[in-house]
């Protein structure tokens, strides 16, 4: 999702550790071809070339920039962060410190320095990361070619001409094993613009009602019946005392204390110190003390315009104070004593939160990660794909856990036309979490939860019936099986055989999501924000958000009282989950049987503002969530379920043992 202008008055600028490139050395070696006894090493041809339209070879001299990832003992990390991960195993939590592990499995400077003699020589202009994570390349079409073996053809689609490689990149053998990937020789949509001014905020958003309080409490009686009978007004937005008491984290006690929470998306909202600490006190949640929320900002911004057919690579800067302002808000709500670090990517692009990514992990700025961003699998560059594992690799090593939302178009093929999961929640190393319609009772209690899908029926010109209900998919938790990563050992037994073998693939696949929290927007989250108002005017106002953007900040702060509760850091949490799977609530899409349907009434804003341009009436059914479903044990709307209890106390290692 997307934020906004970066005012760094309480800001920690990230010029030393988050910068594109170090200063440029130019080479003076013409270009060679890469070795016979050369390595593959990640990417190839990206899924979303078989869409488009080959226009034939990149013309030789078309700039390139691009990075060559580094690592030392890959194989060893991985083996480690798996030991370290496993409940079962006897080296469980006994992490290593950032320094130990960029020691022990990081580039060694003689690694380094032979990848960048092998590229100056091959014809590229280099620069390394300071923190020895990359190296930054530059050079021309031919380059690349020559050196990675690789060749570099334009494609046209949607509108526009993008570079790709037909195959994977290829290096010598004598680096192979310090080079992780080889990310840009994709530009789609990866070409940067540089911008240090951010947006202000973006265009208001008001909830009309009616409302209800808690699920159920005020019944649209005036309205038609659907499923037979009378619905609910969507919710206001529930608050953290009402999340706390239905996923069980005010009976736990718990409330983070002593936790470091870190939040990535891009840019930062120049009113967040404001905006999150009025909105605490607007509705009952703790004070911020002192130091408890601090912010790590990339040293510039980039594409910070809005998305068009001119500006592909737009981000929508303002677009995301919004997902910012509901990840730090939620955070806090259901996590009150936990301490939040908000790291602002320079942009929407892979390379820019691959480096804030790394940046927590370099720093071990926290011990949880929420994002609540990513994008269909076959639109992402599988050149990245061991990129970021080996970033949440370093960080399992280090007792850091990445939580990624699953994503809100269910199974895709509504948005994309393909079925498919989402990148980076699917990869192996982070915690999917998938999204539900929670309902929440009148003392606060947890009634029932559906799988979010949502059917979307208007209310018919004589306001007797809905028209076309239950309605076409309107948005749903993102969920199904991978088509490029391999079942992790932690889904043997518990993931179905169907469910792996999905979508025609012949091996065990991954699937996704891992858990669930409430994503529902129609049973979502009120969150405070300053917008800008159709008279020119900016100030604060309220409203209710959902998606599993909503649901990933939920979950990581479940997680924060987790920790708290098992007194050490939890790290990669996957296998402890499914561990524990069945101690949280178990979703499924009926909870009162199969034949009964649930649905809940909504009134909008024509204008989004106020009724000035009328109201849009309409009826927005659970549990409808595309192609997908969420079903007794494991499914791939909600995972193994949400959080209950049961599971946090689960974390108390005398009640556990």
């Amino acid at each position: 999702m997307h934020i906004r202008g970066v005012n760094r008055r309480a800001g920690v600028a990230l010029a030393a550790t988050l910068p594109l490139l170090a200063a440029a050395v130019a080479a003076g070696a013409p270009a060679i071809a890469a070795s016979p006894a050369g390595h593959v090493v990640a990417g190839g041809k990206p899924a979303w070339t078989a869409a488009a339209v080959d226009r034939g070879q990149t013309a030789a001299g078309n700039a390139v920039t691009a990075r060559v990832y580094l690592s030392g003992d890959q194989a060893g990390l991985a083996s480690f962060a798996a030991s370290v991960s496993d409940p079962t195993s006897a080296a469980y939590g006994h992490y290593l410190s950032a320094a130990q592990v960029k020691q022990q499995f990081g580039a060694t400077k003689a690694q380094i320095d032979k990848v960048v003699a092998w590229l100056k020589g091959a014809g590229f202009r280099t620069s390394v990361d300071p923190d020895g994570n990359y190296v930054a390349i530059t050079g021309d079409a031919a380059t690349v070619q020559s050196a990675f073996g690789v060749k570099l053809h334009d494609f046209a689609v949607s509108g526009h001409v993008y570079r790709a490689p037909t195959g994977s990149p290829v290096v010598p053998a004598d680096i192979a094993a310090s080079v992780v990937a080889v990310s840009g020789l994709s530009n789609k949509p990866t070409i940067m613009t540089h911008d240090d001014t951010l947006p202000g905020p973006g265009a208001a958003f008001v909830n009309a009602g009616p409302f209800s309080s808690y699920y159920g409490s005020n019944a649209a009686k005036s309205l038609p019946k659907a499923y037979g009978k009378t619905v609910p007004y969507v919710v206001k937005g529930y608050n953290g005392h009402q999340l706390r008491a239905a996923y069980g984290a005010a009976a736990s006690g718990k409330t983070g204390a002593g936790v470091t929470v870190a939040i990535v998306d891009a840019y930062d909202s120049p009113t967040i110190n404001s905006d999150i600490r009025n909105y605490a006190h607007r509705n009952g949640d703790a004070a911020y003390k002192a130091g408890q929320f601090k912010q790590y900002d990339a040293a510039t911004w980039t594409n910070t315009g809005d998305p068009s057919q001119a500006n592909p690579n737009g981000c929508g800067a303002s677009g995301w104070y919004g997902e910012q302002t509901l990840d730090i808000e939620a955070v806090h709500a259901v996590a009150p004593a936990a301490n939040i670090h908000y790291v602002g990517a320079a942009s929407c692009q892979d390379a820019d939160f691959i480096s804030a990514l790394s940046f927590i992990v370099d720093h071990h700025t926290a011990s949880l990660v929420s994002d609540s961003w990513g994008s269909p699998e076959n639109q992402s560059d599988p050149a990245n794909d061991a990129v970021y594992n080996n970033v949440f690799m370093k960080g399992a090593a280090e007792g850091i856990g990445f939580y990624f939302s699953s994503g809100d178009n269910g199974d895709e093929v509504a948005n994309t036309g393909t079925r498919q999961s989402d990148m980076p929640a699917s990869l192996p190393w982070v915690t999917a979490v998938g999204g539900t319609s929670l309902a929440v009772g009148k003392k606060n209690n947890y009634e029932f939860e559906t799988g979010w899908g949502t059917g979307k029926s208007a209310l018919s010109t004589d306001g007797k019936s809905w028209t076309g209900f239950p309605g076409a998919f309107h948005g749903g938790a993102g969920g199904g099986t991978s088509a490029r990563v391999a079942q992790p050992w932690f889904q043997r037994g518990i993931v179905s055989s169907a469910l792996a073998h999905a979508n025609g693939n012949k091996s065990a696949m991954r699937v996704v999501p891992d858990v669930a929290a409430v994503a529902d927007p129609n049973t979502g989250f009120l969150v405070g924000q300053t917008q800008t108002w159709p008279n020119g005017t900016v100030k604060y106002g309220e409203y209710r958000i959902g998606g599993t953007s909503l649901a990933s900040p939920v979950f990581t702060a479940i997680q924060a009282l987790a920790q708290q509760e098992q007194g050490f850091p939890l790290g990669f949490a996957d296998p402890a989950i499914y561990a524990r799977h069945g101690l949280l609530h178990d979703v499924t899409d009926h909870p009162f049987g199969p034949k009964v349907g649930l649905a809940d009434a909504r009134v909008d804003f024509a204008n989004s503002v106020d009724a000035s341009n009328g109201l849009v009436v309409s009826v927005r059914t659970l549990g409808q969530d595309s192609s997908l479903s969420a079903t007794k044990g494991y499914d791939d709307v909600t995972g193994v379920g949400s959080p209950s209890l049961s599971y946090i106390e689960s974390y108390n290692w005398r009640h556990f043992r």
